[in-house]
């Protein structure tokens, strides 16, 4: 009797578990996955409940005190226990203390590449209680003296290699900010954090300056590319320092991980992510100056590298390089990004062997974040019932021609099938909330949507369209509107449109992203209109986007045409244009292409536009 009963219910067992793996394919993958983001919620809680504020900051502490001989920093071969950074930033805090008039919830902006005192400074000064500012490395001029009065800093810190940037603008930033040089020499108007630190002390200061009045306030600022022009300085709570620091872990990296990050720290992949995420984990990262495609595998066999982060961009570049013996000997297991291809993807792991690539979207400012964790090659992410109820979001029908959501009948946004590209949109609420921008609230405002699905609701609105299919995994389609990305970076077409609308013989200039094959993301194209009696000057064209742009940003192309269409709200009409791209067979107006050796501007011929497309010519 108990025998037939037993293998009835072995027998039950066997067909639900096939019923489950016909049925819910990825049921358990889902259940765990989602545990494991429950669980940090759990945790997050509790320390709420206990009247604890418990920061990145705090766990970075806590691990150079239970493990303060551990590998933290690995760079350029020198290494930095746990111990080592905490004392050199308890110096940098030291220096602040004694030397400025700093005070708790002061901002210090901070313009520096990769290296270890970029942790060490940033670290510091959150010691102090301070918010600080990432400044991207590649803004120059004007771009970045509004980058410097947004975030409305107390000091600025630059690294060595960039002092010459901030000395031509010194003139023209705020007398009231300080700016500190990490080099012993620096020119006239500065302050050598360097000979400070050579005398600073090494002890902690008084955790009172540190302590987070709540999770919700400000940790840091990072900028994003600005969809209405200039980059805008985004509000990362130590809340959201937390949930992006949970990512390697959650993708299953442990503390015996070593991480390889080339990405820029000023980015939130490379310091929320990738630095944050090796404090959550008590794990050792090799940082990189600089991403080498030539240097990448022998840097992962070097220093045994398990775990590395990634854009798109960078496995196409490792794809590109020439094959070479034993491009599969080596230890890492996981690739943690966002952005790559499908046909990357496989290339990638059919010449570099087993790792798992986890693919992840979010947005800086963002509150909705999706996270691959079955491994489905071109996948962002996957949802279902149970994850919606954690992250909820929408994705609705958006008017192409127009460039705009598309309301419906009862004026109220309709969401689409499965299958078809919708613009994301996520509720901002108490659970997801919304942090803004610094600055003026009109650009907080301009990235929301309001009377969604009824009256009164408010929606974060991503600005990128996603496809969600029959199996609900969501994949990346296209950005909407006035950005698009290249090289890795966002490009604010406004912002370029600005600059070459400087010139005096420019009329109107119409700014988009077009498709070029073998290139993730889409390079840079402009459509320009000349005054009257004005004649075209493809050099100063030239001088004008270099001198004033970051490089990606440059635009690739150039379109001369007599008029421009315009929406029905007279937006320029940017959707013909996409579609029509660069070709010169197809196009009958003028087409002009980027020549670095030329320094200016040259007519695209079809021999060029040949040469582009078959890749004998970079972008």
């Amino acid at each position: 009797m108990l025998l037939s009963w037993l293998t009835g219910i072995g027998a039950g067992m066997i067909f639900l578990h096939c019923v489950q793996r016909l049925l819910f394919p990825y049921f358990w993958d889902d259940f765990w996955f989602l545990l494991k983001v429950v669980r940090f919620g759990i945790q997050i809680t509790k320390c709420k409940w206990r009247g604890e504020q418990v920061t990145v900051l705090d766990k970075f502490l806590s691990h150079a005190k239970r493990q303060p001989q551990k590998p933290f920093i690995i760079y350029e071969g020198d290494i930095y226990t746990y111990q080592d950074v905490d004392k050199r930033s308890n110096k940098v805090a030291r220096v602040f203390l004694n030397h400025s008039s700093l005070e708790k919830g002061d901002t210090v902006a901070l313009l520096m590449s990769n290296e270890p005192d970029f942790v060490h400074v940033w670290f510091g000064l959150a010691k102090l209680g301070c918010v600080v500012a990432f400044l991207n490395c590649n803004v120059r001029s004007n771009s970045l003296l509004h980058c410097i009065r947004t975030c409305e800093p107390k000091a600025l810190v630059v690294g060595a290699d960039l002092l010459g940037i901030i000395e031509e603008i010194l003139p023209n930033i705020p007398q009231n900010v300080s700016v500190w040089g990490m080099k012993d020499s620096v020119p006239q108007g500065m302050i050598s954090l360097i000979q400070k630190l050579s005398t600073s002390s090494e002890e902690p200061v008084a955790c009172s300056h540190r302590v987070a009045s709540s999770l919700k306030s400000t940790s840091l600022y990072i900028f994003t590319s600005g969809t209405t022009g200039l980059p805008k300085a985004a509000v990362i709570s130590h809340l959201q320092a937390l949930k992006g620091s949970a990512g390697l872990w959650a993708f299953g990296c442990t503390a015996d991980d070593i991480v390889y990050i080339t990405l820029p720290l000023y980015h939130s992949s490379g310091s929320l992510l990738g630095i944050c995420g090796c404090v959550e984990l008590g794990a050792t990262c090799v940082l990189k100056n600089k991403f080498s495609a030539s240097q990448f595998w022998n840097d992962c066999k070097k220093y045994n590298v398990t775990v590395f982060q990634y854009i798109g961009e960078l496995c196409r570049y490792l794809c590109k390089q020439p094959k070479r013996e034993g491009e599969k000997d080596h230890q890492v297991r996981l690739a943690v990004g966002n952005g790559i291809r499908s046909d990357v993807w496989r290339q990638f792991l059919d010449r570099f062997g087993n790792i798992k690539m986890c693919e992840l979207y979010g947005a800086t400012e963002g509150n909705i974040c999706f996270m691959n964790h079955t491994g489905k090659i071109g996948s962002v992410g996957r949802t279902n019932f149970f994850y919606k109820l954690f992250f909820n979001f929408h994705l609705i029908k958006y008017d192409f021609q127009k460039d705009e959501p598309l309301r419906n009948e009862q004026d109220w946004y309709s969401q689409v099938k499965k299958g078809e590209p919708g613009l994301l949109i996520s509720p901002v609420n108490t659970k997801n909330p919304f942090f803004g921008y610094a600055g003026s609230y009109r650009h907080t405002k301009n990235k929301l949507l309001f009377d969604v699905f009824k009256k009164g609701d408010v929606y974060f609105n991503t600005g990128d369209l996603m496809v969600q299919d029959q199996e609900n995994f969501l994949y990346f389609w296209d950005r909407i509107g006035d950005t698009f990305r290249w090289k890795g970076e966002n490009v604010a077409t406004t912002e370029v449109a600005d600059v070459i609308g400087m010139l005096d013989f420019i009329q109107e200039t119409n700014v988009y992203g077009v498709t070029v094959s073998g290139y993730e993301g889409k390079a840079g194209m402009a459509s320009i209109i000349l005054k009257p009696n004005k004649s075209l000057d493809l050099e100063k064209i030239y001088e004008q986007v270099v001198t004033s742009l970051p490089a990606y940003a440059c635009p690739r192309f150039l379109r001369i045409q007599e008029k421009m269409e315009t929406t029905g709200t007279f937006k320029l009409q940017k959707f013909h244009l996409v579609e029509e791209g660069f070709n010169p067979m197809k196009i009958s107006d003028p087409l002009y292409f980027m020549d670095n050796l030329k320094k200016s501007y040259v007519p695209l011929t079809k021999e060029l536009y040949d040469q582009i497309i078959l890749g004998e010519i970079k972008l």
